[in-house]
C-alpha cells in the first residue's frame, strides 16, 4: 500500500481541507463582544435598552451597568459598529438614572438588585440567602478587631475622655457636617468609645477618591485597622454614632490680653502641713495647684483657719511666673489634666460644716514640672495624666 500522509489520506476521502483562521481578536475584545451581544438579546426581547431602577430584575440591572461601562471604553464604537444596528452605543437614551461613576458599593449594589427585600420570591432572577458586600464588609470590620496589645497606654486616655464628657468639657455631635477624620479624634460608634490613634498614608479608593488606612482602638479593649471610608460608612449609618468634640481651652498666653486675662501671673504649688492621717500618709504626694497675680504669700496668710488649705498652714514647694495669660483656662487646663488624681478628702470647718476642698492632687512634683512646661511650649492638650503609672501619657 502507498504511503499517504494525512493531507492525502483526507484528499482520498473527498474530505475537503481548509487552513486553520488564526485568531483576529484579542481575549479582551472577544469579552466586549460577548458582553455586548447579551446586551442585543435583551433589546431584541424587550424592544429597549436595559435600564436601571429597583422595579427592574437583576439581569437588567446589570445589562443597564454594562452598557454604561461599553458607552466608555474608547475602543467600543470601533469594535462594536458591525453589531450596533440598534444605536445602543451612541442613543442617550438609553438614559441612565444613574450615574455609575457617582455611585459607591452600596449604591451599586443596590442598582444591581442584591439584597433586595421586596423581590417576588418566586423570580429566580433575585439572589436570596446572600449576604451583600456591605453586609460582609460590616461583617468583617467587627471580625477584624484584635486585642489591642498596647491597650495599657490607650486606658487612660478613655478615662480621661469619660471624664470631660461628664463634666462638659466635651460635647458629642451627629456625625455628617463634619466628616473629617484625623488621628487624635473620639468618636462614639457601634456603642463604643473609639480613638482614631494612627492614620496611614492616602491611597486610591476604586470610584478615585482619597483613602487611608486607619489604626483604631475602642475602649473594650480591642482595635482595627478598618479604611477611613468605612469607618465614616459606619458612622453615617450608626444612629448613634457621634463625634466628641475637643478640649478647647482657648489660647492661654497671646498678644491681645481678654478680660479674664493677668498681665504678669504666678503659679504656685503647695503642700499641707495637716495632720488628718491621709495627709500625713502621703504628705510628699499631695499638692494644691493655684494661680494667682498677686503675691504667693498673701494668698496663702490665714490657711489654717480656711478649708481651701485643709484648715492647716502650708509650705510652697514650687512657683512660675507666667505673662499675659488667662487664670481661668489655666486652672481649667490643671483640673482636668489631674481629675483623675483628684483626692476625696471631707473636713469640718471651724464651725462644724462639712467641706471637700479642691484643687488638691495625688501628683508628684516632677509631674507638674513637665505640665508647666507643657503648658509653655503649647504641647499640654497632648497628654492626659495616667495616676496607675503617676506620669503624663
Amino acid at each position: 500500500m502507498v504511503d499517504m500522509d494525512d493531507d492525502d489520506l483526507l484528499a482520498a476521502l473527498g474530505v475537503e481541507t481548509a487552513p486553520l483562521k488564526t485568531a483576529s481578536r484579542t481575549p479582551r475584545e472577544e469579552r466586549i463582544i460577548a458582553g455586548f451581544e447579551d446586551i442585543l438579546r435583551f433589546h431584541q426581547t424587550h424592544g429597549r435598552a436595559p435600564q436601571h431602577g429597583e422595579g427592574r430584575d437583576i439581569f437588567e440591572r446589570l445589562y443597564a451597568v454594562r452598557l454604561d461601562q461599553l458607552r466608555k471604553l474608547p475602543e467600543a464604537p470601533a469594535l462594536l459598529a458591525a453589531l450596533d444596528g440598534p444605536g445602543l452605543l451612541s442613543g442617550a437614551a438609553a438614559a441612565t438614572t444613574a450615574d455609575i461613576d457617582a455611585l459607591d458599593e452600596d449604591a451599586l449594589l443596590a442598582e444591581l438588585g442584591i439584597g433586595e427585600k421586596t423581590a417576588d420570591p418566586s423570580d429566580i432572577t433575585v439572589l436570596r440567602h446572600v449576604r451583600s458586600t456591605a453586609e460582609k464588609r460590616a461583617a468583617e470590620e467587627i471580625a477584624d478587631r484584635t486585642p489591642c496589645a498596647d491597650f495599657d497606654q490607650f486606658k487612660p486616655l478613655f478615662e480621661q475622655v469619660e471624664r470631660e464628657l461628664k463634666s462638659d468639657v466635651r460635647k458629642t455631635l451627629r456625625f455628617g457636617r463634619d466628616t473629617s477624620i484625623a488621628s487624635g479624634n473620639y468618636f462614639l460608634v457601634g456603642g463604643l468609645l473609639a480613638y482614631v490613634a494612627e492614620v496611614g498614608e492616602a491611597i486610591k479608593a476604586p470610584n478615585g477618591e482619597s483613602d487611608a488606612r486607619l489604626r483604631v482602638i475602642y475602649a473594650n479593649g480591642t482595635e482595627s485597622n478598618l479604611l477611613r471610608r468605612s469607618l465614616q460608612r459606619a458612622l453615617y449609618k450608626d444612629d448613634t454614632g457621634r463625634r466628641l468634640t475637643d478640649t478647647d481651652m482657648g489660647p492661654l498666653f497671646g498678644d491681645a490680653p481678654a478680660p479674664e486675662d493677668i498681665e504678669s501671673g504666678t503659679i504656685y504649688v503647695l503642700r499641707s502641713l495637716s495632720g488628718h492621717p491621709f495627709v500625713a500618709e502621703h504628705r510628699e504626694l499631695i499638692h494644691k495647684i493655684g494661680v494667682t497675680g498677686g503675691k504667693v504669700e498673701t494668698r496663702i496668710a490665714g490657711a489654717s483657719k480656711d478649708a481651701t488649705y485643709l484648715l492647716a498652714d502650708v509650705e510652697v514647694v514650687a512657683t512660675y511666673t507666667l505673662h499675659n495669660l488667662n487664670r481661668i483656662k489655666l486652672e481649667n487646663i490643671f483640673h482636668r489634666l489631674f481629675s483623675a488624681a483628684q483626692i476625696d478628702l471631707t473636713l469640718e470647718d471651724r464651725f462644724g460644716q462639712s467641706v471637700k476642698p479642691r484643687e488638691w492632687f495625688l501628683v508628684p512634683l516632677h509631674v507638674i514640672d513637665e505640665a508647666v512646661e507643657r503648658i509653655r511650649d503649647g504641647s499640654i492638650t497632648e497628654v492626659v495624666y495616667d495616676p496607675k503609672t503617676a506620669r503624663l501619657v
